[in-house]
C-alpha cells in the first residue's frame, strides 16, 4: 500500500528543525532505553523529522558514523539527479575484430554496463548476441582481449577490507561486467568417505580438500587469496544433504568476460588459435579532477564496433542497487555519472556526488564517502546528513521514482524479514547497511496517525557476534516511534 506513503514537501531550502516539546523528550527517553539494551559498546545515532524537517528526535544526529550500505543512496540520487545525462551517454557492451600481424583479433569493448549476461536463458543484454555476430563473420580467430578502458583500472575502492577481495561482495571493478562479476559453484555430497563433487570452477583451479561424512549437516568453508586463480574448500558435507551453492570473486573482470567469450566461440564452431586476454587503462594523474584542473581528458580510442548491444536504462538498475544492496551496480553507477564530464575513476564519481548534496543543502561535514557502494570503512555519513538528503530526493519531481526503489519493511529486498507481521509492514521504505560492526537504516515511515516521518538510524562498534540485538533494537525503536506518531 505504497498509496500511504505521500511526501509533498514544503519547498527547499529546509526548514529549520524546531525544538522538542516534553511529549518530545518522553518519546526521546523511551527510545534512549531501547537502544541501551543493544550490546555494550554500540554506538548510536538517530534523526527522525516530519515531512516538514520538524525535529521529532535526535540522539547523535552530527556525529559521523561508517555508514555501510546507506552510501547506495548518495550514489543513486545522483545517478536520479542526472538520469537524462547517465542514459543519454549510456553505450552497450560492443564487439570488435582487431587484425594483427598474426591474424584477426576478437575485442570485447566493456562501456560500464552492469547487467551483461552470459546465462543460458539470457534474454536480454546477452553475452550470446555478441558471440553469434563474431561466428557469422569468421570462424577464426586469434586472441580474444577483454578491454574496460572504459574506466580506469581501479578494481577496488580506497578502505575496503582485503578479505573481501576474494568474495562476490568485493569482486573486482570493471567497465567490461558479466554475471555480476561472480562465479558460482555447485557442491554436491559424494560417497562416504570422498571428496564431494564441485562443478562450475573451471576458470579457476580447485583445490578440494573436503569430506563427505555421515548425516545432513553442512560445514564448507570456502577461500581464494587475493588475485590467485585458485579455490580452496575445506570442512565436511553431509551425504545427506542437499546441494551447496558457492559463489567466487573475480579478480580481472575484463579477462573473465573474455574467457567466457572465447568459450562461447569454441562451441560455435570458432577456433581460438591464440590467448585470452584483458586490457586495461592504468589510474594517472589525470583521472583525478583535481590535479587536471580545466584539462581535457585524454581517452583511448576504440576500434570499430562489429556489433554492439543496446545500452540498458539506468532506473532499472538502480532499483537492483538498492532493493538488494548490489555493490557492483552502485560502484560502477558512480563511475557512469563520473564519466559525463571526466574519465569515469572514483574520483570523478565523488565530484559529481557532491555536486548534487551541495544542491540538496548537505553541510560538508555530514557525509565523507570514498566509494559508490558502502563497502569502504573510511566512509562517514550523520543522521542529520541522511535525512537531509531524504527530505530533498522527497521534493524532487523524480522522488517518488527514487523511492519506490527502496526496500519495503517485511514485503522485498534487504527488509523482507523485518518488520513483518508489525505496525511497520509495508509502511517503512528504506535503504538497509551491514558491514563488520556497523548497521544503518534510512528513509521513509508512515507513523500510526498516517504521517509520514523521515528518518535515519545507524549503529557502530557493535560487537559482530552481536549484531542482531544490534538491529532489533534500532527496530523496536522505530516500531515505538511509529506507534506515538
Amino acid at each position: 500500500m505504497r498509496s500511504v506513503l505521500t511526501l509533498a514537501l514544503a519547498a527547499l531550502p529546509v526548514m529549520p528543525l524546531h525544538a522538542l516539546s516534553s511529549d518530545g523528550d518522553a518519546l526521546e527517553q523511551k527510545i534512549e532505553a531501547i537502544l541501551a539494551t543493544a550490546p555494550a559498546g554500540t554506538r548510536y545515532g538517530l534523526m527522525v523529522t516530519d515531512e516538514d524537517g520538524t525535529q521529532i528526535i535526535a540522539i547523535a544526529p552530527d556525529q559521523r558514523f561508517i555508514p555501510a550500505s546507506n552510501t547506495k543512496m548518495f550514489t543513486t540520487a545522483t545517478a536520479y539527479a542526472r538520469l537524462a545525462e547517465v542514459d543519454a551517454a549510456g553505450r552497450g557492451t560492443a564487439v570488435a575484430l582487431e587484425k594483427g600481424r598474426k591474424g584477426l583479433s576478437v575485442v570485447l569493448l566493456g562501456r560500464g554496463d552492469a547487467r551483461l549476461s552470459s546465462a543460458a536463458d539470457c534474454q536480454q543484454d546477452c553475452l550470446a548476441t555478441l558471440a553469434d555476430a563474431i561466428a557469422a563473420k569468421t570462424r577464426k580467430v586469434r586472441d580474444v582481449i577483454g578491454d574496460d578502458r572504459w574506466f580506469p583500472d581501479e578494481r577496488w575502492s580506497p578502505g575496503m577490507s582485503w578479505n573481501n577481495i576474494p568474495t562476490r561482495s568485493g569482486t573486482g571493478i570493471s567497465a567490461l561486467t558479466l554475471d555480476d562479476n561472480e562465479l558460482a559453484a555447485m557442491v554436491a555430497p559424494g560417497a562416504v568417505g570422498e571428496a564431494p563433487r564441485i562443478d562450475g570452477l573451471s576458470y579457476y583451479a580447485l583445490d578440494n580438500r573436503a569430506l563427505t561424512v555421515p548425516g545432513k549437516e553442512v560445514h564448507l568453508q570456502d577461500w581464494r587469496d587475493p588475485m590467485s586463480m585458485t579455490v580452496r574448500v575445506t570442512g565436511t558435507i553431509g551425504v545427506d544433504a542437499p546441494a551447496e551453492r558457492l559463489r567466487f570473486g573475480i579478480d580481472d573482470p575484463a579477462h573473465y568476460a573474455a574467457w567466457r567469450l572465447a568459450e562461447m566461440l569454441k562451441a560455435r564452431g570458432v577456433k581460438v588459435k591464440g590467448e585470452v586476454l584483458s586490457r586495461h587503462r592504468p589510474l594517472l594523474p589525470q583521472d583525478d579532477p583535481r590535479v587536471r584542473g580545466e584539462a581535457v581528458v585524454a581517452l583511448p580510442a576504440e576500434p570499430e564496433p562489429l556489433a554492439q548491444l543496446p545500452a540498458l536504462p539506468v532506473a532499472g538498475d538502480v532499483t537492483i542497487i538498492n532493493k538488494v544492496s548490489q555493490n557492483l551496480h552502485a560502484e560502477l553507477l558512480l563511475r557512469r555519472v563520473g564519466r559525463l564530464t571526466g574519465s569515469g575513476s572514483i574520483a570523478d564519481g565523488q565530484v559529481a556526488l557532491r555536486a548534487v548534496m551541495a544542491q540538496a543543502r548537505l553541510p560538508d561535514a555530514s557525509y565523507d564517502l570514498s566509494d559508490g557502494s558502502g563497502m569502504s570503512s573510511y566512509n562517514r555519513i550523520s543522521p542529520r546528513g541522511a535525512v537531509t538528503l531524504l527530505r530533498w530526493v522527497a521534493a524532487q519531481h523524480w522522488g517518488a521514482d527514487w523511492r519506490a526503489t527502496l526496500p519495503v519493511g517485511g514485503v522485498d529486498g534487504t527488509l523482507r524479514r523485518r518488520f513483518g507481521g508489525t505496525a511497520l509492514a509495508d509502511r517503512l521504505f528504506a535503504k538497509t547497511g551491514s558491514l563488520n560492526a556497523s548497521n544503518a537504516l534510512s528513509g521513509y515511515m508512515v507513523a500510526k496517525s498516517g504521517r509520514t516521518l523521515i528518518f535515519s538510524i545507524i549503529s557502530n562498534d557493535c560487537p559482530d557476534v552481536e549484531t542482531d540485538k544490534a538491529v532489533a533494537a534500532m527496530d523496536q525503536a522505530l516500531l515505538a516511534i511509529a506507534e506515538a506518531e
